[in-house]
């Protein structure tokens, strides 16, 4: 049988609804009486190149005209779309891997067809943000076995873009796993093995659980938004570049993913592995460091556990093809002094330019983390690493490479201030016995972190560190006093953040 389609003129709501495609249509509206759409129904948009899947809500405004149909934000964007265009709207057609979803959802494993049928129709923003959440949801934990993470991975890559470097036999990268607030060794490691001659494309995710992810920091310090022809400009003149993945539609579906899994405070085993790898992959990546921090409030909270995550990484690149080496640290604690986009800036900035105040801890991370790479790259050892790039560092070449891919992503932006801040100081004295790392990240996210990119928080004190009654234990940045009022509210309430032993 087939689907009725009729035609109504495009209206510009001007309503966000993120990355959520939401479309309006009178209550009186002629195609709702005759059709029997309602609030939530998924309707089919075309225009005579591009077609959109979208959720409609019915309303009452009578701004709307019956022969119009409004689009929010991202619906007009996806469509490519204008105001008074005629597009013509129908039921959208039946998604049938939503029964591969039920299916997983009863506890049986899914085979390569069925995952990859899947992630193609939420690239294609086919599924409702409450499919995708079941998506995730039962993937969660360790549901997904070892094969449907190598389909899930690929079936991630197969659906985007791939960079290619056929000029270059070894293309490097890095990723950390995240849940240690302030651990940007990211783009001070990247400036020194690319100083070095290794080639190291970095693309990178936005924050998913964490107040910043490379490419929020980034965001304060150059362009981050690329192109695939600008990336490809950037690498062959300096070797490297520091951007968002998610602008060149690298794994498309991850970025879909990311922002319902940010939404769940979720990050699932699985989901994880295939997310870090398809971005490596898709990114041209021969050769691939995984940093695993390990703590008591880390995202990762054993050995056991981190060993788990080591061998399937290993498993999972070793099928899809690339070179993964995992690295198992210290996640016990925050690591340099600046939590939230422009903070950490702050410090790699400072651990860059060789400043006598710079978190000795950033910066001795971000050398081993180089060893490793140069270790992948020339089998010499970690040792033999280490001195190289302690010298690259130290002699302030990293720092000039630093400045030089900033150009080359188009501009070297300075650093600017919240327009509020407010100290937080010791209720006794003591030393710190230890930081809870996921509260210290949901108080740097209350306070508008990593979406203001000026806020977040600045440490005083580490775990391990002497303080006196009254000395400054933190300062929060916030760039509204709601914000800063939330985050100082959660603070009262979780005081044991900083648990001081008298």
């Amino acid at each position: 049988m087939k689907i009725k389609k009729y035609t109504l003129k495009a209206y510009a709501m001007g309503i966000d609804t993120h990355q959520e495609p939401i479309v309006y249509m009178r209550q009186d509206c002629l195609i709702c009486h005759s059709e029997g759409f309602s609030s939530n129904a998924r309707v089919l948009l075309e225009t005579n190149n591009k077609e959109l899947i979208a959720t409609l809500n019915v309303v009452r405004n009578e701004k709307l005209a019956p022969d119009q149909i409004g689009l929010s934000d991202i619906a007009m964007a996806q469509l490519d779309t204008f105001a008074g265009q005629h597009l013509t709207i129908s039921h959208a057609p039946v998604v049938s891997s939503l029964g591969f979803v039920r299916k997983k959802i009863l506890g049986l494993e899914l085979d390569k067809k069925e995952i990859t049928q899947i992630i193609e129709d939420i690239s294609k923003h086919r599924y409702t943000d409450i499919e995708i959440a079941s998506f995730l949801s039962v993937c969660a934990g360790k549901r997904l076995s070892i094969d449907e993470i190598v389909y899930l991975t690929q079936a991630m890559v197969s659906c985007g873009k791939i960079l290619q470097w056929e000029e270059h036999e070894k293309v490097f990268d890095k990723h950390c796993i995240g849940g240690l607030p302030g651990n940007r060794t990211t783009p001070i490691l990247v400036s020194i093995v690319s100083a070095a001659g290794l080639i190291i494309p970095k693309t990178s995710s936005r924050a998913i659980t964490s107040p910043a992810g490379t490419a929020d920091t980034m965001q304060t310090l150059t362009d981050v938004s690329l192109s695939m022809q600008d990336i490809k400009r950037v690498v062959d003149k300096t070797g490297a570049c520091l951007v968002w993945g998610g602008a060149v539609n690298l794994s498309p579906a991850d970025d879909v993913l990311i922002r319902i899994e940010r939404s769940l405070d979720l990050d699932g085993e699985g989901q994880l592995i295939a997310s870090v790898l398809s971005k490596k992959i898709s990114a041209g990546s021969t050769h691939v460091l995984i940093d695993i921090p390990v703590g008591e409030t880390a995202k990762v909270r054993s050995q056991e556990n981190a060993a788990r995550l080591a061998r399937l990484f290993t498993q999972v690149g070793q099928a899809c093809g690339i070179n993964v080496r995992c690295l198992i640290t210290d996640g016990s604690k925050p690591v340099g002094q600046g939590i939230g986009p422009s903070q950490e800036a702050s410090d790699i900035l400072a651990v860059l330019g060789c400043k006598k105040d710079a978190p000795m801890d950033l910066k001795e991370r971000s050398l081993i983390l180089a060893a490793n790479l140069f270790d992948l790259d020339n089998g010499q050892g970690i040792e033999a690493g280490l001195e190289k790039a302690k010298s690259i560092l130290e002699s302030g070449q990293a720092l000039t490479q630093f400045n030089k891919i900033r150009a080359a992503q188009g501009q070297i932006k300075e650093l600017t201030s919240a327009r509020y801040n407010h100290q937080e100081v010791a209720n006794k004295s003591g030393f710190v016995s230890h930081i809870d790392n996921r509260k210290l990240a949901r108080l740097a996210k209350l306070a508008g972190a990593p979406f203001s990119l000026n806020a977040g928080l600045r440490l005083h004190v580490n775990a391990g560190s002497k303080v006196v009654k009254g000395e400054p234990l933190f300062t929060i940045f916030s760039n509204s006093t709601g914000e800063l009022s939330y985050a100082l509210d959660f603070y009262q309430n979780n005081s044991d953040i900083f648990n001081i032993q008298e």
